[in-house]
């Protein structure tokens, strides 16, 4: 057998009219299967390559490798493009709302009115918490952020949910998922009037899904409060933009949790975790820690000029995206609802967003970013609302994972029933010490 080091000395060629991929290691030539999407490029088959060949496929990140298959969310970054079941981001945010991509996303298909209307129905009749789930908020420390309560609660739901455990068991499994959809914003609003200090509120059943979740976190009752509709209507294209997002690291986590068994609520717990990473779910809260830094408007020339400064560590945060190498479909949707609730509440006093405004007007009128594509993102947009409203920058994240909770299920449903399902097990290339005789301590 060819020496497993020599790979790099291999050639690897697509013949097209055969759908093979040959791999020529040392002396060994080998096909592999090349597998055709309904859209994006041809994937090449590797599950048998260790066992024909001896060697593994180094690819940290996994950025060249498909995990898995799916029929969900499809992203094509080169034409800025996102689709949920073959439907454009930018219809369904700006014709559809929330709840009704939930449906898609979980099911499959858009629903009919008495579909929508028993699926409505059905959470919103799930969003209450039980009442012993109260004294879990309370032991966590009065500072605690809330992604950390949040992490804590939703893995602890396997102990107040036992009836919905059961992943073997497709009625247990869609129980698991209206709760968790619908329990979310009580968890995240709960989080944030927690670390607040102030009372919890409960949720209303008259309410839609975006207006409950903004009474939940900013009433009081001391005082009646009626939600606005442009800044519910804001509240959930918010949610509707960041529903799902394809294999991203927070997915892959949830379906990796998956592979080995684990409870619903255990699986997004793990995706929870994930997302609270700064590279990850933290994006906009960067940006708007970074609009604060700037300051004042007439500080922007000078970060600009840092920006484009490669010596310079400083980085314009909301511009650009890793997989989106043209405009993010879901900012353009952003910014018409950045755009309202701007006019709505003002900007005249708020010194941040007057920043964002120029910074946004600077960055898109500048060459340089244009010709970089670094255009405003869906983070950049999404933290202005969000600060707007009047959210804590904590609150940022919390709210990132009550949106993709939704994704999370949906991948989560489609692998449990993919009937080649395997648990996780990335292999490694070793770069260690071989085998070593164990040496006694004074003789060290």
């Amino acid at each position: 057998m060819a020496d497993p080091l020599n790979i790099t000395k291999g050639v690897l060629a697509l013949a097209d009219e055969q759908k093979t991929a040959k791999l020529t290691l040392g002396d060994k030539t080998l096909d592999l299967p090349v597998l055709s999407p309904t859209a994006g490029p041809d994937v090449i088959d590797i599950r048998k390559l260790y066992a024909q060949a001896g060697v593994f496929t180094y690819d940290p990140g996994f950025t060249s490798t498909a995990s898995c298959s799916s029929t969900i969310t499809f992203i094509d970054g080169d034409k800025g493009e996102l689709l949920h079941r073959g439907y454009p981001i930018d219809q369904l945010a700006g014709k559809s709302h929330f709840l009704e991509v939930c449906y898609l996303l979980l099911y499959g298909e858009l629903p009919s009115a008495p579909q929508l209307e028993d699926f409505e129905h059905r959470v919103t009749q799930h969003t209450m918490l039980h009442e012993q789930m109260m004294n879990f908020f309370r032991g966590f420390r009065r500072d605690a952020h809330p992604m950390a309560i949040m992490v804590g609660v939703v893995g602890a739901m396997s102990a107040f949910y036992h009836d919905s455990t059961d992943i073997g068991d497709p009625w247990q499994r869609e129980v698991a998922s209206i709760r968790l959809i619908a329990k979310m914003p009580t968890i995240a609003a709960w989080a944030y009037k927690y670390s607040i200090g102030q009372p919890f509120v409960y949720p209303r059943n008259d309410l839609d899904y975006a207006s409950n979740f903004l009474r939940m976190c900013f009433s009081v009752p001391a005082e009646d409060y009626v939600v606005n509709p442009i800044l519910s209507r804001a509240m959930d294209r918010i949610f509707t933009l960041h529903a799902d997002h394809e294999q991203n690291a927070s997915t892959s986590t949830v379906r990796l949790a998956s592979s080995s068994g684990a409870n619903p609520f255990a699986c997004i717990a793990a995706g929870i975790a994930c997302l609270w990473g700064p590279a990850h779910g933290g994006a906009n809260q960067a940006c708007l820690e970074m609009l604060r830094e700037i300051g004042t408007p007439d500080q922007i020339p000078e970060y600009i000029a840092r920006a484009k400064d490669k010596n310079d560590p400083f980085r314009l945060m909301g511009f650009g995206h890793r997989v989106y190498k043209n405009f993010d479909p879901r900012a353009r949707v952003m910014k018409e609802s950045a755009d309202e609730v701007l006019d709505l509440l003002g900007i005249e006093d708020n010194p941040t967003l007057q920043v964002a405004k120029e910074l946004e007007k600077v960055a898109l009128e500048d060459p340089y970013f244009a010709d970089k594509k670094l255009y405003p993102n869906v983070d950049f947009y999404s933290g202005i609302i969000l600060d707007a409203m009047g959210f804590p920058t904590a609150m940022f994240t919390p709210i990132f994972a009550l949106a993709r909770t939704v994704g999370w299920i949906s991948q989560w449903k489609e692998q449990i029933s993919d009937p080649q399902l395997k648990i996780g097990r990335p292999r490694q290339l070793y770069l260690g010490e071989t085998a070593r005789d164990y040496t006694n301590v004074e003789n060290r």
